[in-house]
């Protein structure tokens, strides 16, 4: 039987998506309230893989990722998620989002998004909120899975979070986690 130990605190990165560059001085207000100190911001990225949110959110939507300093522990994502989606109705305009909140954890090996939506290759974890493994680290690089999103299946997302993973290690390094 193995030992219980607690997790190896993670690296949160919110993915955002935003037809609303002028809210982003409050965002990032909001995200600090309740996530501490943003480390950078990386983007703007056009996001252009699916039409999916032309409707609700417009078109000409932008991507950014959010990437807090301060590592957390795994379990907290659901909690985070749950926030996350309170965070987005601040900014609703006429009953429909203009900014959308991908909560992720970063760890060595793995890029884990938050979602409430089931299926079968996500897992639950509580309160509605479901994890999915969304990109693996092998062989120096993430490598994508059969259902990841097209865009953080792109090389651009991928090296992002590569270097995100850097930063990351020698944060770790600097807690003396290994």
């Amino acid at each position: 039987m193995g030992d219980l130990t607690g997790y190896t605190p993670e690296k949160l990165v919110i993915g955002v998506l935003s037809t609303r560059e002028c809210r982003h001085v409050e965002l990032s207000q909001e995200l600090i309230r309740g996530f501490g100190p943003i480390e950078e911001v990386l983007g703007p990225y056009p996001f252009t893989f699916t039409t999916y949110y032309d409707e609700e959110m417009g078109t000409g939507i932008l991507r950014y990722f959010y990437v807090m300093k301060d590592l957390i522990s795994p379990d907290r994502l659901s909690e985070i998620k749950i926030r996350t989606n309170a965070m987005e109705e601040l900014f609703y305009e006429e009953g429909r989002r203009k900014i959308n909140l991908d909560p992720g954890l970063l760890s060595r090996d793995r890029f884990i998004l938050a979602t409430t939506k089931d299926r079968g290759h996500r897992i639950p974890l509580q309160m509605g909120i479901y994890g999915e493994l969304t990109l693996i680290y092998m062989h120096k690089a993430f490598q994508v899975l059969p259902w990841t999103y097209t865009d953080f299946a792109s090389e651009t997302y991928r090296e992002l979070l590569k270097g995100v993973r850097k930063t990351y290690l020698a944060q770790l390094r600097g807690l003396s986690l290994k």
